[in-house]
């Protein structure tokens, strides 16, 4: 069985529109998902005694509210099996960032167990699983860089430029349920289409909705997106905290970071078009074909 890792790479939201709201109260989208090279990596190893454990996590996470756990979990209830696996994860990306951390390591998880149990489920199945523990889990398990709709499960595969991006957090973490939640959040906002995205004949084509709320109570992010903005265009990413910029090249985004506050976190990341994920699900695909000969 290969024995490298499984990637769960982080995202940005290129842009955010909240174009209504359900009666149960999840918010309608349209944003268009990239991932970028920073990634955590998880390990899996089966255990004969069919109980999930969390040998190493994301540091203040308990077990049972670590992503990965539930995702394995579900699967496992959703499949009927009673197969144990001890998940060690490698946490790269940070939490309460914006970046989609969580949400990749439970795709991951269903994505990597569903290849070293042979259930043999399609990506649709899973990626319908995973929406049940987020709205961001789909878009990981197909791993493609995608338009979204509807609460972000209806994706539509975008080929984008790749470019440099200059990733800056500032020293706090932003709640997402108290951002959807806030009172002043714009909620209304007018749809776009892909074409004028993608042709940025949209007034605003890379706007963020939740930005305004955002700066509003978290003003070491308005900080950061007035300093990045002196730059490039700064954005906001998901409900933060991070914000990033594409820049012209790697010695471009190093000379911005070699400014960089010193009470804040910054690096430079490579944005993709398809996920790692998929090239470790080759590899493993390949491994069992040739076992099975």
């Amino acid at each position: 069985m290969p024995s490298s890792p499984w990637p769960a790479p982080a995202k940005l939201n290129l842009f955010l529109r909240i174009v209504g709201r359900r009666q149960d109260g999840y918010h309608l989208l349209q944003t268009a998902f990239q991932f970028i090279d920073l990634c955590d990596e998880l390990d899996f190893q089966p255990r004969s005694d069919g109980r999930l454990v969390l040998v190493a996590g994301a540091a203040g996470v308990p077990e049972t509210q670590d992503l990965a756990v539930r995702a394995a979990d579900a699967l496992r209830r959703a499949a009927g099996v009673d197969e144990g696996v001890s998940i060690r994860l490698h946490k790269r990306i940070p939490l309460q960032a914006g970046l989609g951390g969580g949400s990749s390591d439970a795709a991951t998880t269903l994505v990597a167990l569903n290849c070293l149990w042979q259930l043999g489920w399609s990506d649709e199945r899973l990626a319908a699983l995973g929406l049940s523990l987020g709205a961001d889990v789909p878009v990981f398990v197909h791993g493609r860089a995608a338009w979204a709709e509807g609460v972000g499960e209806r994706l539509q595969p975008l080929d984008l430029p790749e470019p440099m991006y200059v990733i800056i957090r500032p020293p706090c973490a932003v709640s997402t349920r108290e951002i959807f939640q806030a009172a002043e959040l714009t909620r209304n906002s007018t749809p776009t289409t892909i074409r004028a995205f993608i042709e940025s004949r949209d007034e605003h084509p890379t706007r963020n909705d939740c930005e305004a709320t955002v700066r509003k109570r978290y003003p070491p992010v308005a900080a950061a997106l007035d300093w990045l903005g002196q730059y490039a265009p700064a954005r906001l990413t998901g409900t933060g905290s991070c914000v990033f910029a594409a820049v012209d090249n790697e010695q471009h985004a190093r000379e911005i970071l070699q400014a960089l506050p010193s009470d804040w976190q910054g690096f430079s990341a490579r944005g993709m078009n398809r996920s790692p994920l998929l090239q470790r699900v080759r590899d493993e695909s390949s491994y069992w074909g040739v076992a099975k000969r």
